[in-house]
């Protein structure tokens, strides 16, 4: 019987990479000297700092451009409150999410059994879905459909089995 896995997964080394590129791009800019803006990446989650908040917002817009470019998706960001650090400066923390939680898995089985053709099935397995189906091309069917839908993590489509 045909399967495949929905996943949400981050390559950290493209985070990795696209931190670097922006942290060059920092020290390199005019618009940024002087500034203290810096992107630090610890396990799962980047912090900013920057000398105001406008410069914050650039500094985030710089960090995004990167990350798209690496294909890393901007629905794996999620964005923490801005606050005031020592001498006026200001930071964010932004957490990287990976992995598929309980109520995401429960919306992703609702929609493929809503959405999906006859004889397909899927079920939760710790922090992903597998989907299963009779015919190889209902899988495939579900698949387009889970990418026009909007789950608010990034989607990956893996081990797929014929």
């Amino acid at each position: 019987m045909p399967t495949f896995d929905v996943v949400s997964q981050v390559d950290m080394q493209e985070v990795r990479n696209a931190v670097d590129q922006a942290q060059r791009e920092l020290a390199t800019r005019f618009d940024f000297k002087d500034t203290g803006s810096t992107i630090e990446l610890s396990a799962q989650e980047l912090r900013l700092h920057s000398s105001t908040e406008d410069r914050l917002k650039a500094v985030m817009q710089v960090l995004e451009e990167k990350l798209v470019r690496r294909k890393v998706s901007l629905k794996a960001l999620d964005h923490g409150k801005v606050e005031e650090a020592a001498k006026g400066t200001v930071r964010q923390t932004v957490t990287l999410k990976a992995g598929i939680n309980a109520d995401q898995a429960r919306a992703i089985n609702r929609f493929i059994k809503d959405h999906a053709p006859k004889g397909v099935s899927s079920s939760t397995q710790a922090d992903q879905v597998r989907v299963q189906a009779k015919k190889r091309d209902d899988l495939q069917a579900t698949i387009a459909a889970l990418r026009e839908e909007d789950f608010g993590i990034p989607l990956q489509f893996e081990n797929f089995r014929d």
